[in-house]
């Protein structure tokens, strides 16, 4: 089995989407409760109609920009297909936005099967995590760890976050938890060093998988930028082509927040996917939406519930038809 297949398989699993039917309860209970006043009374779907959608879809946390861009589809259609009725809102919004979704192919999974090219000389997929502390970087690091161990493969975790004492012991136990070794020189040590054994581990043990988690701060984006160049740096004496992938974690139950925070990490470093966590705990599910039309990122992974097997990996039609979804 590839690296990566086993999350391929999430998607035709009953239990998975159970899951994320239930981590997009709240987002899609206040969404509908919305959208059914927005239409009450009316059976044709008109500029009123049009406007209060708007105003749904900008407290669901889709954006602005991407608000503006779905209206304005709509409009097209209403004026195209003549008499759309309010009944047929719906299935009509659903078609847009899985259609604005694979513009930016958020579902693609063409950089995770790099790790399973034949032309990897045995070495291991390196993973650098980064997002600001408080999003869930390091419970998607032990998720993440959790998947690729069960799923039979080596997994090595670096504790480069060395500025944060909870950090380093948080991975620690979570290392423990999975049983897969974390190279760690505790706080306050140089994490370029740190990544640089993980990743040298990684390679003599012949792992599958290292991810290498980092410092959370943004206060300071040059300090950030130069931190996170060496790191990479360090880690291409051992790997030249380290890291295959720039994971930003980001906490979509803080909305329009996460994507201020997208703009910020993308600026500071190459980010080549996102994980959007915390999905489960609020009505703000549409940020993903947002996230994903406005920056030229895809969104990997979406976390819907406090288990294990609840980082998924991201579906753009599985998402869509969910977040649709009526009891």
């Amino acid at each position: 089995m590839g690296l990566f297949d086993f999350f391929k398989k999430d998607k035709e699993n009953k239990e998975q989407r159970e899951s994320l039917d239930k981590g997009l309860e709240k987002t899609k209970t206040s969404f509908f409760d919305q959208l059914s006043k927005a239409v009450v009374g009316k059976s044709t779907v008109d500029e009123e109609v049009l406007d209060d959608l708007e105003s749904v879809l900008v407290h669901a946390d889709v954006g602005i920009d991407t608000t503006v861009k779905v209206i304005d589809r709509i409009e097209k259609r209403v004026a195209r297909d003549k008499y759309v009725g309010t009944s047929e809102l719906d299935r009509i919004l659903r078609e847009e936005i899985a259609d604005l979704l694979q513009k930016n192919d958020s579902g693609s999974t063409a950089v995770l099967e790099r790790a399973d090219r034949e032309d990897s000389g045995g070495q291991p997929f390196v993973i650098m995590v980064v997002g600001v502390n408080g999003v869930g970087k390091t419970t998607t690091i032990g998720k993440l760890a959790h998947r690729f161990h069960s799923a039979g493969k080596k997994v090595v975790l670096g504790a480069a976050d060395t500025f944060r004492a909870a950090a380093v012991d948080q991975l620690i136990i979570w290392g423990q938890r999975v049983g897969v070794p974390v190279i760690s020189h505790g706080m306050n040590t140089d994490p370029a060093s740190v990544a640089y054994d993980a990743v040298k581990k990684g390679v003599e043990m012949q792992a599958d998988v290292v991810i290498i988690d980092t410092a959370g701060r943004l206060h300071n984006k040059v300090n950030l930028m130069n931190e996170l160049s060496k790191i990479k740096r360090v880690m291409q004496k051992v790997i030249p082509d380290a890291p295959h992938e720039v994971l930003l974690v980001l906490d979509g139950s803080t909305g329009q927040n996460a994507f201020l925070q997208a703009k910020e990490f993308t600026k500071a470093t190459e980010v080549s996917a996102l994980a959007i966590t915390k999905l489960d705990g609020t009505a703000k599910g549409g940020v993903v939406i947002g996230i994903s039309d406005q920056l030229n990122v895809p969104v990997r992974y979406i976390g819907v519930g406090e288990k294990m097997t609840d980082l998924q990996l991201f579906d753009r039609r599985t998402f869509v038809d969910s977040l649709f979804s009526k009891k």
